[in-house]
């Protein structure tokens, strides 16, 4: 959460509630990690995997329009 990776929301009293979405982003950071990136790499990957999937979801938005 301090390098920005995970932003949980918080109930009222300032308790930390994390989502599927979070959870998931927690893991995908923890086999990063594991296989020797270091926090600011991770940053990176999960940037372009994000970066991905947007380019991919217009991709796909793109193809569905032209048929």
């Amino acid at each position: 959460e301090d390098k920005g990776l995970v932003g949980p929301e918080r109930t009222g009293g300032g308790t930390r509630r994390y989502s599927d979405e979070d959870v998931q982003r927690i893991r995908r950071i923890a086999e990063l990690t594991a296989a020797g990136l270091n926090l600011a790499g991770v940053g990176l990957v999960l940037e372009l995997e994000a970066e991905n999937d947007r380019l991919r979801a217009q991709l796909e938005h793109a193809l569905g329009d032209d048929r």
